[in-house]
């Protein structure tokens, strides 16, 4: 029998990214399909403008972010942009049991019916997520990024 601990540990991707881009060859791939390359660089602007996203909907430090996404390269945009902000990855499991406790999570178009309302879902096929999305800074994350605003 697995626990949830385990069982998350297990779907949870872990990205070589401990150092900074600075620090690694920026042209090299992360990941890679059979029609885009991810480069480190990309993967670092990406998820910055992923991240500043995510904390305008509630998700931060020490929250659970939700992952319910299929493609390779979105996935991990994804999760490196919740890992930047402080918070925990969470992948979607085909029974949806691994959600409990979270409140926000990232998603497309086309699973987003599959999956509660209890969750702000940020969908990233969305044409306001993508208008905000490449509006959006790519630059490095900072504290005041990190600072709650008032609504």
């Amino acid at each position: 029998m697995h626990t949830l601990t385990d069982t998350l540990a297990d779907n949870i991707r872990h990205l070589p990214l401990t150092r900074p881009v600075a620090e690694v060859d920026p042209n090299a791939v992360v990941v890679s399909t059979d029609d885009c390359a991810l480069t480190y660089a990309e993967l670092d602007r990406w998820s910055n403008r992923l991240a500043r996203l995510l904390l305008r909907i509630g998700a931060g430090a020490n929250t659970r972010v939700a992952i319910a996404i299929d493609d390779e390269i979105e996935s991990v945009v994804a999760e490196r942009a919740i890992v930047k902000i402080g918070a925990t990855p969470v992948p979607v499991a085909a029974d949806r049991t691994f959600m409990l406790g979270t409140t926000v999570g990232v998603t497309t178009k086309a699973q987003r019916g599959e999956l509660t309302d209890a969750i702000s879902w940020l969908v990233l096929d969305d044409r306001s997520t993508l208008q905000r999305y490449l509006a959006g800074s790519d630059a490095p994350l900072t504290e005041a990024d990190q600072l709650p605003t008032a609504a």
